[in-house]
């Protein structure tokens, strides 16, 4: 038995990003205006918050003669020294969730160009829910290339969120806890997760999410990778903890179910093969490649000393 290499070296999507984002021009309007003014500067096309694909790559197109800069946020510069923008926009809607064409992206163009696009979504899916001033209520104007909005009455500046979430596997006596939501596909199971509240630690957070959830006491928090999730705007903190014991007291308003799963049901999991014991997360999800870091790690420990894997 062994673990999965079916992804080795990948990271989960979104991850990968390589842009330059020029702190110095965001704050500089001569620069600012230098760079849209730029003609190698390109437009990232969104068809509202959904991406544009072709021949394997994100649509980049040149910036429209008659584009206001203010209108645009600035995403950084590229590998190729282009000022790379996108174009607010207002009234997208809610549009909370990943849709099946943002996930597929995943699987047509390169890790950074993901990246790229899940940037662009953050920002634009943020202006379009932050067109007002959260003290006074009056409008609020881009600000900073995009990475800001100040308020046309108070002067009070306003920057993108990014939710913490920690996302993390309990493990107890060579085994992973795994649950599943209501609204899921069935079989799905994958990794518990949770925001982060004001005033706790991620430790803190994990400790909470998987008692209130599944009744499970946990210590030893370690932290293992993150991923940004743009839907809308979520940081993915991916942990593994120590249970004390293995005993479930599920909520049920949280979780439709929940599971102790070994390292050979994570195996066939991953690998896909049709009698897994679960559906797993899709590759560019954390909680596969938290899975997969789970099984690498304990898969040796289970192999007999002297024994071949």
């Amino acid at each position: 038995m062994h673990g999965t290499d079916m992804h080795k070296g990948a990271a989960p999507g979104f991850v990968g990003g390589t842009l330059d984002r020029v702190d110095h021009i965001r704050t500089n309007p001569a620069m600012l205006a230098e760079a849209f003014a730029n003609p190698a500067a390109r437009l990232l096309m969104l068809d509202g918050l959904e991406p544009v694909e072709a021949d394997g790559h994100l649509v980049l197109e040149p910036l429209a003669a008659e584009a206001l800069v203010e209108d645009h946020v600035l995403l950084g510069i590229d590998m190729q020294e282009r000022p790379i923008f996108a174009r607010l926009v207002a009234g997208l809607g809610p549009n909370l969730v990943p849709t099946p064409r943002s996930r597929a992206i995943a699987d047509l163009v390169s890790a950074e160009e993901v990246a790229l696009y899940g940037t662009a979504r953050s920002l634009v899916h943020w202006h379009a829910r932050h067109r007002f001033c959260s003290v006074c209520g009056a409008e609020t104007e881009p600000a900073k290339a995009g990475w800001a909005r100040k308020c046309s009455d108070c002067a009070a500046e306003h920057f993108p969120r990014t939710d913490p979430v920690a996302i993390m596997l309990a493990e107890h006596r060579g085994r992973v806890l795994l649950g599943r939501q209501h609204s899921w596909p069935p079989g799905r199971y994958s990794a518990l997760a949770g925001f982060i509240e004001p005033g706790e630690t991620i430790e803190e957070a994990v400790a909470r999410e998987l008692y209130e959830e599944a009744g499970v006491r946990v210590h030893d928090v370690r932290y293992v990778m993150s991923q940004p999730w743009p839907f809308p705007s979520s940081l993915m903190i991916a942990c593994i903890c120590a249970a004390e014991d293995d005993a479930l007291t599920l909520d049920p308003t949280e979780i439709e179910d929940a599971f102790w799963c070994d390292a050979e049901g994570v195996r066939a999991a991953l690998a896909g093969e049709p009698d897994a014991p679960f559906l797993a997360p899709p590759p560019m999800a954390v909680a596969w490649h938290l899975l997969d870091r789970w099984l690498a790690a304990v898969v040796p420990a289970l192999v007999p000393s002297g024994a071949s894997a």
